[in-house]
């Protein structure tokens, strides 16, 4: 399923522009090289799990390296015909039915239960999971309902599903070591690095996601795995660890930064000469 899902990540901001045989291709690649060597780094006893970086259900192992993953296959392919105009400006290319979207977030967010909550070892702290995996989506959702109404004069609905979505990624590697306000500067955060995430791929640095997977994903899947090192308590079940502001320090932070630096170091080296391979001889 973890496999899957670091695929499909990719697929989606390669979206209108890949042979679905280089995407079996680099889906075989993820799944058989790249995600089982982080993972066990981080999951199976690894160097970063023995040194103490925690990430409970994946913001790193699996969003992060999924959504930087995306973010090379994009800015390889390039954009899509009609994305930009001439003089750089991008054009809106929304999708066609904001319902089923809307039902396809919603089905992931009750997912995600499942996904954040099947490694828990006893009640409370599936009961504590379940209630970071709720705050967080639900206040990032929010969050951005307020910002986009402010800067557009209305809600982004679509923007809202991936703030949904941003906030459920981000809480997924601390969402066993976080108390209720830990949850909620989280989603108060995805819910902004998401629309900023965006429009920095739109307008800075000219990738075209169509899903917005590079911003829900890498951008929230580094900031969820940073954050276990801000808000990580001990008065959550089973936590044995303090965040900076819980009265930790910097430890944890740094051990935290240290996994986000290795990971992306791993996955960018892989993938930018998987997807030029696949690009030359396909």
């Amino acid at each position: 399923v973890f496999c899957a899902t670091t695929a499909t990540i990719v697929s989606g901001a390669m979206a209108e522009r890949t042979n679905f045989l280089s995407y079996c291709i680099y889906s075989g690649i993820i799944s058989a090289v790249v995600y089982p060597i982080e993972a066990h780094w981080i999951w199976g006893g690894g160097w970063l799990a023995q040194m103490g970086f925690h990430d409970f259900a994946g913001s790193c192992a699996i969003h992060m390296v999924g959504g930087f993953s995306a973010l090379i296959g994009a800015w390889m392919e390039g954009p899509r015909l009609g994305k930009y105009n001439k003089d750089g400006t991008p054009n809106a290319i929304p999708g066609h039915n904001v319902v089923i979207g809307a039902l396809g977030c919603f089905i992931l967010w009750f997912g995600w239960y499942g996904f954040n909550g099947a490694a828990a070892t006893n009640g409370p702290q599936l009961a504590s999971i379940f209630a970071t995996t709720t705050i967080a989506p639900a206040i990032a959702t929010v969050t951005c309902m307020i910002f986009t109404w402010v800067k557009y004069g209305k809600p982004d609905v679509s923007m809202c599903l991936n703030a949904s979505l941003a906030g459920l990624v981000g809480i997924t590697a601390g969402c066993d070591t976080m108390d209720a306000m830990g949850a909620f500067f989280v989603g108060v955060v995805s819910g902004l690095l998401v629309c900023f995430g965006v429009l920095f791929c739109d307008y800075v640095i000219r990738v075209d996601d169509p899903v917005g997977a590079v911003a829900v994903h890498f951008c929230n899947g580094v900031w969820g795995t940073i954050a276990v090192g801000l808000f990580a308590t001990t008065s959550a079940p089973s936590c044995e660890i303090n965040g900076l502001f819980y009265g930790g320090g910097v430890h944890q932070l740094v051990l935290q930064l240290t996994g986000v630096g290795s990971v992306l170091l791993w996955t960018g080296v892989t993938m930018f000469i998987v997807f030029k391979v696949i690009d030359k001889i396909f």
